[in-house]
């Protein structure tokens, strides 16, 4: 993971305060560092890393903290840092893995405002907005939002509506999309290549915070929004020219222990066609809630095979936190 002091912002990408028609340093206040430190046994261990750091943002004048959920999943420790380098021990309360959003609660004083909640539905494309990392203008990208459209994760992730923003901020995750009001608009989750991997322009992919609001209390006092878990299968896959193919297999998930392996391409879930990433997906979970089998067929070194595996709900394989 990058450190707060590794990267820099050229001048000319950093927002000006007279082009705001809000206190813009107030809000930039709003946005904390964030660093977290993960057991090495943990589930997600290996594939995001012991200790990660990032960004959050204050939503409640008590000191609740929205952030984007990979940085915090079975965190054991959470250190939250003002811009003026006060910190602040964080407690984990809560992980959406449907969203993607994670909420810390500040043990001590923070001194700093709560950033108001906009509506993300307002916004739209060729709207101009501030990506902002934790420490200042210095930290904080001028950017333009330049699509609003379906996003599927390989990890079993789909988003109906992502927000994509340029120039992309090199240090995204956690960062708050700061709207024209000074209202908070998103979460910034990963860093992608407009126009494809060769040639494309890096931008900024943001979880609307439309998301937030219907989950928020649950996730706050129960950990997780309170609706039936979705069926897990632990693959991760990628669309390409043969179809989705599987690119791996989390250890001991229901896809490694039900037979499917690395290279399969995946052609069908309960015998419909799968045309795309998010299609398959959706079709996954339109079978039922966690723990439905899941009959897939897949091409493996030429042949079709039939497979039937058998879901679980993704949150048992992870250190869940402690509520109060």
């Amino acid at each position: 993971m990058a450190t707060q002091g590794e990267w820099k912002i050229p001048a000319q990408a950093q927002p000006r305060p007279a082009d705001y028609g809000y206190d813009l340093d107030r809000a930039l206040s709003s946005v904390l560092a964030l660093s977290a430190r993960v057991p090495e046994s943990a589930f997600t261990a290996e594939t995001l890393g012991t200790e990660r750091a990032g960004n959050g943002v204050v939503i409640r004048e008590d000191g609740l903290v929205l952030t984007v959920g990979y940085l915090i999943t079975e965190a054991e420790s959470v250190w939250l840092t003002t811009r003026e380098g006060r910190s602040v021990q964080g407690h984990v309360l809560g992980f959406d893995a449907a969203t993607g959003f994670g909420l810390v609660q500040a043990l001590g004083e923070l001194g700093v405002p709560a950033l108001p909640l906009g509506r993300s539905a307002e916004l739209k494309t060729g709207d101009r907005a501030v990506v902002a990392g934790a420490g200042g203008r210095q930290r904080c990208v001028a950017v333009e939002v330049v699509a609003r459209q379906e996003f599927a994760g390989y990890w079993e992730y789909v988003l109906d509506e992502a927000l994509f923003t340029a120039p992309a901020h090199p240090h995204w995750g956690g960062t708050a999309l700061i709207g024209a009001q000074g209202e908070l608009l998103g979460i910034g989750s990963l860093q992608l290549q407009q126009g494809g991997s060769s040639g494309g322009r890096p931008i900024n992919m943001v979880v609307p915070i439309d998301l937030l609001p219907p989950i928020l209390d649950d996730l706050a006092t129960r950990g997780r929004a309170n609706r039936p878990p979705r069926p897990w299968l632990g693959l991760y896959a990628t669309e390409s020219e043969e179809g989705i193919v599987v690119m791996g297999l989390a250890d001991g998930g229901p896809a490694e222990t039900g037979g499917l392996r690395s290279g399969d391409v995946i052609e069908a879930v309960a015998g419909e066609p799968i045309p795309d990433l998010a299609a398959l997906f959706r079709s996954i979970w339109a079978l039922g809630e966690a723990g439905v089998r899941v009959p897939l067929t897949v091409r493996r070194d030429g042949r079709s095979v039939k497979l039937a595996l058998v879901s679980a709900d993704r949150e048992r394989f992870l250190r869940t936190p402690s509520l109060h």
